[in-house]
């Protein structure tokens, strides 16, 4: 392993469109200190050529696979096996990097020692329009980095974007690496992270151009649904953050809010329901009640989960929880 290496690990499937681009970026870094592992999963386009003649360019940096499963995650964890590195890193091949990238998340990590996932902010573009929804997301993101308060918010989305992060190997291993089989992969990695107590450190400038386009896998992959989010938050909310001598309460009494409910109800877990919608209020659903919002406010020391999706809802009960104390409150949408 050469010392301050940078493992950059990619899993490629069918993006002849966007992979010339993609190696481009890698190629132009601004560090040379670095060695790319990328799978080919299966592509039926011409993405395995267009890997290998990278391959060719630089021999001693560049090893091109075939995946032995399809998939993401067999793609990482074979593309791990392979890594040298001392840092460890992701790359997605319809992407750019910005050509500091790895020269600046690898400076966060030699700065502050072990025990840190290093990001920075992200930027997506399109050459169609780009969705208000991937714009939204963008300045929730970056200005949880700008913060760095990139775990408060770790039940509602992903806070760590899957190709624009490193940490050192020692560490990523400590948090199960790519062991672990559960979609979406991206956000369960960022738990771990969370749950092995590595500390957030952001560059404040964009490292990562995120391309978005109609049949990305975020968009097409089923393993990338919204219930598949959904599911993975609460199992880790329960181990890490839950107080089962505290009151639990759901705020939302829609679909995601039901969904929770049915969760909780089936692992045998009490909770209180509650909702800011007057066409919800008093009705029995479950076989729970649910009441008006300020019911929270007869709970000692309440954890309070909001799974209600509407922005503006989510604006109004944010505005509602800064005014009172004593409660914990977790937005899972």
């Amino acid at each position: 392993m050469k010392r301050n290496s940078i493992s950059i690990v990619m899993p490629v499937y069918n993006a002849v469109p966007f992979l010339t681009a993609c190696l481009e970026s890698i190629e132009n870094q601004s560090i040379n200190n670095w060695e790319l592992i990328a799978i080919d999963d299966y592509s039926t386009d011409s993405s395995w050529e267009i890997l290998k003649a990278f391959e060719k360019k630089f021999p001693s940096q560049v090893q091109v696979l075939k995946n032995k499963e399809k998939g993401i995650i067999p793609a990482l964890q074979l593309a791990y096996s392979k890594c040298q590195g001392e840092y460890i890193t992701r790359m997605d091949a319809d992407d750019l990097m910005e050509k500091t990238k790895l020269e600046t998340l690898r400076n966060l990590l030699i700065k502050n020692g072990k025990g840190y996932v290093s990001t920075g902010l992200v930027k997506y573009f399109s050459e169609t329009q780009l969705g208000d929804g991937y714009q939204k997301y963008e300045q929730w993101l970056n200005q949880l980095s700008l913060e760095n308060k990139n775990y408060d918010e770790i039940y509602k989305e992903c806070v760590i974007p899957s190709p624009s992060w490193m940490c050192h190997r020692e560490d990523f291993e400590r948090c199960g690496g790519f062991s672990k089989s559960q979609y979406p992969e991206d956000y369960d990695l960022c738990f771990r992270f969370y749950k092995n107590n590595l500390k957030v450190v952001s560059a404040k400038t964009v490292v990562h151009h995120w391309r978005d386009y109609s049949n990305r896998t975020s968009r097409t992959d089923p393993n990338y649904a919204n219930p598949n989010y959904f599911d993975l938050k609460l199992p880790y909310f329960l181990e890490l953050d839950f107080d089962k001598n505290r009151p639990l309460v759901i705020w939302g009494a829609g679909k995601k809010g039901k969904h929770l409910a049915n969760k909780l109800n089936e692992l045998k877990i009490d909770f209180y329901w509650v909702s800011n919608n007057e066409k919800k209020n008093g009705k029995m659903i479950y076989d729970k009640l649910v009441e008006h919002f300020r019911k929270v406010e007869s709970f000692e020391n309440p954890q309070v989960i909001v799974s209600v999706a509407s922005p503006e809802g989510q604006v109004e009960i944010l505005e509602y929880f800064r005014t009172r104390k004593n409660l914990d409150y977790y937005f899972f949408c």
